[in-house]
């Protein structure tokens, strides 16, 4: 049984100086990734990163929500297999209600709408898309907003390690990310509008049903279909793309499937890190396989406390 603290934002560092510590944090995830095999102690662990174990650990539990020991134990294969079990009929039941499932199991309560096409072929022209940058407990996040609600969220990573995809290094590289996605929209500075999105976000005190996070889907049609489809994917599940695809009546699009989750612009609140290979593989994931490993060992601890 996991025992996990929400994360307490306003505590976290400024992004400049938490940026070290998030460094040594990945280490340790890219560590425990992979020798989890051979069930490394927290001790190793701490050597590998030049920490003491109790420093480790501290590191860990702020920025992960979980200490090292669990953590290993919800990246095993094992665990990846247990997030499948069923996830088809989770999916089923989704549809029949017309939510994320029974009691809503999405606890984000995220309430959300898409744009029209002609919005999103236009690449954003006329759009205005204001960001900022903010702590996270998985690295420094970049929140992007419309009027209308939270439109991207993605990670900084001052340096590219083997993992990673493709927006580092750095501030600049991850708002470049965002801007390819719309190239006409005018991005405006602006770290007051986005603030309460990104605690909403990452606060589960903050996950309440009458006060619905707001987001907006800018892509093309099939991608927010597919984006619409992981909200009803419930915290501590998973599902496969070829899941995914039959529940969009396409069963042999779980390619199509694949690209659209790698193109999804908001990380975290839509879920497609919930999204794994048929065999339970991590797979791919646009900020890279050690994060999306931190946010499922995150997610396994809120489930099970």
């Amino acid at each position: 049984m996991f025992a996990v603290a929400p994360p307490a934002l306003a505590a976290l560092e400024p992004p400049e100086a938490a940026a070290p510590d998030y460094d040594r944090v990945r280490r340790a995830i890219e560590f425990i990734s992979r020798r989890r095999r051979n069930q490394p102690t927290v001790e190793e662990i701490a050597a590998a990163v030049d920490l003491s174990p109790s420093h480790l650990t501290h590191l860990f539990r702020r920025w992960a929500g979980l200490s090292p020991k669990d953590f290993l134990q919800a990246i095993t294969l094992d665990h990846a297999r247990d997030l499948l079990r069923d996830s088809a009929s989770v999916l089923d039941a989704a549809y029949e209600v017309g939510y994320s499932g029974p009691g809503r199991l999405h606890d984000l309560f995220v309430t959300h709408e898409a744009m029209t096409p002609g919005d999103f072929k236009s690449g954003g022209e006329g759009l205005t898309l204001r960001y900022g940058f903010h702590p996270s407990p998985f690295g420094e996040a970049l929140a992007v907003v419309t009027e209308r609600g939270l439109a991207g969220l993605g990670w900084v990573d001052a340096a590219r390690a083997d993992d990673l995809a493709k927006p580092g290094p750095g501030r600049e590289g991850a708002l470049a990310d965002m801007r390819r996605r719309w190239p006409r929209a005018d991005f405006v500075a602006d770290q007051p509008a986005t603030a309460p999105y990104v605690a909403r976000a990452f606060d589960p005190a903050l996950w309440r049903p009458e006060t619905p996070l707001r987001v907006v889907l800018i892509g093309a049609d099939f991608e927010v279909r597919v984006w619409r489809t992981l909200l009803r994917i419930p915290v501590g599940r998973a599902a496969t793309y070829g899941e995914v695809a039959r529940h969009l009546g396409k069963p042999k699009a779980a390619r199509a499937v694949g690209a659209a989750v790698g193109r999804n612009p908001i990380s975290f609140v839509v879920p497609c890190h919930r999204v794994l290979g048929a065999s339970g593989a991590l797979t791919g994931y646009h900020w890279g396989l050690t994060r999306k490993q931190a946010i499922l060992g995150w997610e396994a601890g809120r489930a099970a406390d």
